[in-house]
């Protein structure tokens, strides 16, 4: 500024006139924070759809996948053959368990019949009985060594059956994260499916709003954007989890989807309401702060309003916000009841 314009800027403050910047300020829309009390309106929290059914299956045996019959989104019925490694190998081994379980059995055949006619000889006394005692541990070690074949050849067999990887109920693949010959490890995941005739919506809640939701009739959830079924949307059940998170000090709740909806899949954000008194349990007699939508200014990880100091300037002051319910989002610090907000944080900025 000029000496000039510097002098006349101090000649109309001493004759009683506004600067320049504070007529700018009385020119702005402006609201006051307005305060609720906690208990009087419902409280949303951020949810998820999840599947109350969903297995990932895994490969229990090492081989190249040869066949690969499905793939993302499809149907399957339960037993249907998914995936199939190479068992050529595991297939050899269990007809190796097979022959030495009839070699077994052979051995144990003729152990049989060479124990018969040691008895009738001891019967007319022509071996002793250290003889026929050799010809009786001979049978019992045969009959020892046909069960132990026979075990191993169960475990070849029950082994060549991990080669192929079947669906355990009927549902729909979500994933499959490999491809035509891959190399299957144990462990490592081949497929995920989930079953879509049951799924939920699952919302984090805090320690402090766990004891006030015994009553769960009044718990609603929505999912935005689901055209189907606009609105909040009662649950077919509510399940509230026993157990809460040490590090996040939340608990987990768990709204059945009634059924009907169709087009729902895993995944889908979702919003849970939860009852007026379930919002104010965490501090009764508190006041909930709001503010129009349109007066919060983002600026890279900043978030603010323009809050008129007492000359009516407008000074930008960080808030923290907390949810939007319709036009007006809650704020949860940064800004006290009765404060005036800018209602355009653009024409605050331009403001000397």
């Amino acid at each position: 500024m000029s000496r000039t314009g510097w002098l006349a800027a101090v000649m109309a403050m001493a004759l009683g006139a506004p600067p320049a910047w504070a007529a700018a300020g009385a020119a702005l829309a402006t609201v006051q924070v307005q305060g609720s009390a906690a208990g009087g309106n419902a409280v949303s929290l951020d949810a998820v759809v999840e599947a109350e059914r969903q297995t990932t299956l895994s490969a229990q045996v090492a081989g190249a996948i040869v066949a690969l019959n499905v793939k993302a989104g499809d149907s399957v019925k339960a037993g249907q053959p998914l995936v199939r490694i190479d068992a050529r190998a595991a297939s050899q081994n269990a007809a190796a368990s097979a022959a030495q379980v009839d070699a077994a059995r052979a051995a144990l055949k003729v152990a049989a019949t060479e124990y018969q006619r040691q008895q009738l000889l001891f019967q007319k006394q022509y071996i002793s009985q250290s003889a026929l005692d050799r010809a009786r541990a001979q049978y019992e070690s045969a009959q020892a060594q046909v069960q132990a074949q026979q075990a191993q050849a169960r475990a070849a067999q029950a082994e060549s059956g991990f080669f192929v990887l079947s669906a355990p109920y009927d549902g729909v693949v979500s994933d499959v994260p490999v491809t035509l010959g891959d190399m299957a490890m144990p462990g490592r995941a081949l497929l995920t499916l989930h079953d879509p005739s049951a799924l939920r919506v699952t919302a984090a809640v805090p320690q402090t709003v766990l004891a006030a939701l015994a009553d769960s009739r009044d718990i609603r959830f929505e999912l935005p954007g689901y055209a189907a079924a606009p609105g909040r949307l009662q649950p077919a059940r509510v399940q509230v989890l026993p157990v809460v998170d040490a590090a996040t000090h939340t608990g987990q709740v768990r709204l059945a989807l009634p059924a009907g909806l169709k087009g729902v899949v895993p995944g889908m954000f979702a919003r849970v309401w939860l009852p007026a008194a379930a919002a104010g349990a965490g501090a009764p007699g508190a006041e909930r702060l709001y503010l129009p939508a349109s007066a919060v200014v983002r600026r890279a990880e900043m978030t603010g309003v323009y809050v008129l100091n007492a000359q009516g300037r407008p000074l930008l002051r960080q808030v923290r916000l907390g949810p939007v319910q319709g036009e007006r989002v809650e704020i949860l610090s940064g800004v006290g009841k009765g404060d005036t907000v800018a209602l355009d944080p653009q024409a605050a900025a331009r403001a000397p």
